[in-house]
């Protein structure tokens, strides 16, 4: 028997109000912190190295990920966590003049654009990571504005190069692609590049895990693994991969982390590559916990991500800009200060930034 569409439409939309109406009776789940560790511990190193496409989709080969619709829903219809009215308003300072003080600062450093965007100058040469300058990530709006303008950015010198993590709209705005310089050299996962070409950027690198490519005289970057998930509406649900990234040079090396949950990738990465002079991790999207976990990392999480590499500093990323989780989207400080005293790691080595503020990465680490 056939099912009109008529019918389909207004019956799935009677059923969304119900469901709204209802929410207030769901509680959150409780949610087991030990017993996730014990699964995180107890993944195999080697897997790491296993073949991670089955089937036309990539998946995380130590630890698959479970897919389940009705978790979303259910999150979506709980109790939010309470937050009080000051938590829920606090945003990261937002600088202005950056553009005035990249050109009066003669060496490396990294700048924060907002979100997991962030301007990196090394050796002279300019890299952005997962630029988004567009007032939404799909649906979610900016509470802060980008701290550079994309034309600012597209009218530095030289050829620009950019690291795209995965696919998610927060990460991959289709915008700010587009309208970058026609010559920008893209850094992709596997999977994203006939995007990248649609997007009017032909000269794009598509990497798989633990690949290796050149980016000029002493400079590779390496791609490596997340452990994470990728959709779009133009795509379907993990048919592009996710990864973090290495910028390695002579002097330096940057691990960007993309999006990433908790997970013995991070001992792994730290062996293979001492001596990580800066490892920009992601702190969204955590709460709920037992809805997060998997794909996000709280501020404890984060830290042992963070100890886990061997990083000399710690710069907090995807806080401040969008609301994701049911967390505020200025808590990143304090929870990771307070999840560092008790572990004991120095604060000093936690590098929280404003939007549109630079950090010279030249031996004196300040902030402007």
């Amino acid at each position: 028997m056939r099912v009109s569409h008529r019918k389909t439409v207004p019956t799935i939309a009677i059923l969304v109000m119900v469901l709204l109406l209802t929410s207030c009776f769901l509680s959150a789940r409780p949610f087991d912190e030990q017993n996730w560790r014990a699964q995180v511990e107890s993944a195999d190193p080697a897997l790491l190295y296993a073949p991670h496409l089955k089937d036309g989709r990539f998946f995380n080969p130590w630890m698959p990920m479970q897919k389940d619709f009705r978790d979303l829903l259910r999150w979506r219809l709980s109790e939010r966590t309470p937050y009080s009215p000051e938590e829920e308003k606090k945003v990261p300072p937002v600088l202005s003049d950056l553009s005035e003080r990249i050109r009066s600062t003669p060496g490396d450093f990294i700048a924060w654009i907002g979100h997991a965007s962030y301007l990196i100058r090394i050796a002279g040469v300019y890299w952005i990571t997962d630029p988004i300058f567009s007032e939404r990530a799909l649906l979610p709006k900016r509470k802060t504005p980008p701290g550079l303008s994309l034309e600012v950015f597209a009218a530095l010198p030289g050829k620009k190069n950019v690291l795209i993590s995965h696919s998610h709209y927060d990460h991959l705005d289709s915008e700010s692609i587009r309208l970058l310089p026609a010559d920008t050299r893209v850094y992709v996962p596997l999977g994203l590049k006939a995007l990248m070409n649609d997007l009017g950027k032909q000269d794009v690198v598509e990497m798989d895990w633990w690949q290796d490519v050149s980016c000029g005289e002493s400079c590779r970057v390496v791609c490596l693994p997340a452990q994470h998930w990728s959709r779009r509406i133009t795509q379907g649900t993990d048919t592009t991969l996710w990864a973090s990234f290495l910028l390695v040079t002579s002097d330096r090396k940057i691990y960007y982390g993309g999006d990433s949950g908790y997970f013995i990738g991070y001992r792994e990465i730290g062996r293979r590559y001492p001596g990580i002079d800066y490892a920009l991790l992601p702190v969204t999207a955590y709460d709920p916990r037992w809805f997060m976990h998997y794909a996000h990392m709280d501020a404890r999480e984060a830290l042992d991500a963070f100890r886990d590499l061997g990083s000399r500093y710690f710069v907090p990323t995807q806080w401040g800009t969008f609301q994701l989780g049911d967390e505020p989207i200025g808590q990143a400080p304090a929870a990771l200060s307070k999840a560092a005293r008790s572990i004991n790691i120095d604060p000093e080595r936690i590098l929280f930034m404003g939007i549109g503020q630079l950090l010279t990465i030249d031996g004196r680490d300040r902030k402007l």
